[in-house]
């Protein structure tokens, strides 16, 4: 890959747990390796410490990239939600609260990267299920994301939109461009374009492709969604 690209990938890991209901975090590490990105953001990142270490640190030996966090919840064994991991300097970190109401408390988690002298700006978020809850939440993170300073922006994760024409999609779609993203839940046989990756300005981006090998298709209920970004 040339230096002026990016391999940007995400994923819903959905805590480890594979289709055949195995929980099994080193599947996890395997198919990230196999990707090799660059950047990657992850959701349902179920971050339990084990007596092998927590998840974030396993993931962090297992893959080399740096960690950054982004917790939503805390549960008895540790905390739950996204994380960014990058092979970039890290410059600086966000995290946005997307919650609403009595619902599963959302987030989003921003981290400003330094790519070879550029400032990346890198968003990761999993919105909620219901129809009012992602309206909110793609309102709030657009306000948070706004900037004035002309530094790319990558925003990806799970959006929870299966409505392709849905009031959500359409407003990213006027803030980030329209980008037809491949279906990628259920991971065996994919019907919901549930996954994204979004940038500012989007002609940097190349379309977004399913990541699959045979470790892929059981290590999560969704696939990884793959795209390469050039300066």
């Amino acid at each position: 890959m040339s230096e002026l690209q990016l391999r940007l990938a995400t994923w819903n890991i959905h805590q480890a747990i594979g289709t055949d209901r195995r929980r099994d975090l080193s599947r996890i590490g395997a198919v990230i390796r196999a990707m090799n990105p660059d950047l990657i953001g992850l959701q349902e990142v179920d971050n339990r410490v084990a007596a092998e270490g927590d998840d974030l640190a396993r993931l962090q030996e297992m893959t080399g990239l740096t960690v950054v966090a982004g917790p939503t919840m805390l549960r008895g064994t540790g905390d739950y939600g996204n994380a960014l991991l990058t092979r970039l300097p890290v410059l600086s970190v966000e995290r946005h609260d997307l919650s609403v109401g009595k619902r599963e408390p959302r987030g989003l988690l921003v981290a400003h990267l330094d790519w070879r002298g550029e400032e990346l700006q890198v968003a990761v978020t999993h919105l909620g299920l219901r129809t009012g809850e992602r309206r909110f939440q793609v309102r709030r993170l657009i306000a948070c994301l706004t900037q004035d300073n002309g530094a790319p922006l990558v925003l990806m994760g799970d959006f929870n939109e299966w409505l392709f024409w849905g009031r959500p999609l359409r407003w990213l779609h006027r803030h980030f461009g329209y980008v037809q993203s491949p279906a990628t839940f259920p991971a065996r046989r994919p019907l919901l374009r549930l996954d994204h990756i979004l940038t500012d300005p989007p002609r940097r981006l190349t379309p977004p492709v399913t990541f699959k090998n045979p470790l892929s298709l059981r290590a999560s209920d969704h696939l990884p969604l793959f795209a390469v970004l050039s300066r």
